[in-house]
């Protein structure tokens, strides 16, 4: 199985402030307040791409970051909301949580999607702070920030290309040729055990994956030299690049050697037998392998069979075979989309959104600490240089029982509280009603 791993770090966009203001008008000595919300933040969405292939594109950048929404205005006007990042990924990316470990989503099919990152809501304005008893408040509250986490994208799958020919036939170091894989590569049967894959770049935004299958013998249907394995990787795949050793040192007959790894397929199912293949006769720059590579260019034309002259070690011919294969996979892709189709998902919630805890008040080295509730972030949003917003912050631990809370743990007017980063001293409630 493939795995091709990717770490990003993604951070959804900040809401915007909600503003102070007030109604200035020509004749409306007391204009009430009016200012309005901030946007919301825009949200980091992952989204399958079916051109794209391989993680290659999202390995080059370390941090994604959405949009910020932008801040309320006078008149009651809303900040404009942040635009969401949107991130394509190949078909069957599997996205975790790096820090917990959990599955956030399994992008198996063609538009599906998921939020990984929120963007933070706005802060209200002054204007949905005002009430009866107060009628010009200067309280508003800050955006929230946008989540902000790190997730590792795996691709999961066997690879698009695989190659299959006989032991040596040069699929190790073709791959070695033509991608970052670095194949154990020396000059006996079953040099390879398990499948080497590689990412092949070809230009702007062509990729593909490739597998160098382990070679194949005859009996591998029946499981021979470890066959039922090898050709289970192969079955995965969407095509096959069948490389053939034309060199006379090996001693071979390559048609016969073709038609052998062709039986060994179709032996083993009938829909491995019929998968489409790339023909690729290798080791061209061995003195003498043009006369076997006529004799099975020919016998392949008789079958309408296209074969490709190559040579793995000094890289002749290997760049027109990438395109042919490239070419077939791009058709094969087109013809899977006609034949199956994807209904698009709708955006998958988050799963590792944490809910606010119980609110809980203790007493460290003279200090009463309140935690959980939500609370942090709600005395977090306003500014609390203004009497206005103390006194809502009040309000708030008063509704939620936090100052029930710390007069059974003991508070006692002078005493110092602390919520997040916010250290006020306690009072007697009365004096904040108003």
């Amino acid at each position: 199985m493939f795995v091709d791993s990717v770490r990003i770090i993604v951070r959804a966009g900040k809401g915007g402030d909600g503003a102070i203001s007030f109604r200035r008008e020509k004749f409306v000595p007391r204009g009430g307040p009016d200012g309005g919300d901030g946007g919301k933040g825009g949200d980091v969405v992952l989204t399958v791409d079916p051109q794209m292939s391989t993680l290659i594109e999202l390995a080059r950048k370390r941090y994604y970051v959405a949009e910020d929404g932008g801040p309320g205005g006078g008149n009651r006007r809303s900040g404009k909301d942040g635009a969401d990042l949107v991130i394509r990924v190949p078909k069957g990316t599997v996205i975790r949580n790096v820090k917990t470990g959990e599955c956030i989503a399994d992008l198996s099919h063609e538009g599906d999607s998921v939020i990984v990152a929120r963007g933070g809501s706005g802060g209200r304005g002054n204007a949905k702070f005002a009430n009866p008893t107060r009628r010009a408040p200067r309280i508003a509250e800050k955006g929230r920030p946008g989540e902000e986490l790190e997730i590792e994208l795996e691709l999961k799958l066997i690879s698009d290309v695989g190659i299959v020919g006989f032991p040596n036939a040069g699929k190790s170091t073709l791959i070695a040729r033509v991608s970052e894989a670095k194949p154990k590569i020396a000059d006996y049967p079953f040099t390879t055990l398990e499948p080497n894959l590689g990412v092949v770049y070809l230009d702007e935004g062509e990729s593909f994956v490739v597998a160098d299958i382990p070679g194949l013998i005859e009996g591998a249907h029946l499981g021979a030299g470890l066959g039922h394995t090898f050709l289970r990787h192969i079955e995965r795949t969407r095509l096959l690049i069948h490389l053939v050793d034309v060199s006379p040192a090996s001693g071979r007959d390559p048609v016969d050697d073709y038609e052998k790894i062709n039986r060994e397929l179709r032996l083993y199912s009938a829909a491995l037998g019929s998968k489409p293949q790339v023909v690729a006769a290798n080791k061209m720059d061995v003195p003498g392998s043009e006369e076997p590579y006529e004799r099975l260019r020919k016998y392949l034309a008789g079958k309408g069979v296209e074969c490709y002259p190559i040579s793995a070690v000094t890289g002749e011919g290997v760049r027109a075979l990438l395109y042919a294969v490239y070419n077939m996979l791009q058709q094969l892709r087109r013809e899977e989309g006609e034949e199956i189709p994807f209904e698009r998902s709708a955006p998958v919630d988050m799963v590792h959104r944490q809910k606010p805890g119980e609110i809980t008040v203790r007493k460290q080295q003279g200090m009463f600490i309140v935690e959980g509730g939500d609370l942090e972030r709600r005395v977090a949003l306003v500014d609390l240089n203004d009497i206005d917003a103390l006194r809502y912050i009040h309000a708030i631990l008063r509704s939620k029982g936090v100052i029930d809370q710390l007069r059974a743990a003991g508070v006692k007017d002078g005493d110092t509280v602390r919520i997040g980063e916010l250290e006020f001293v306690f009072s007697d409630e009365a004096q904040w009603r108003g």
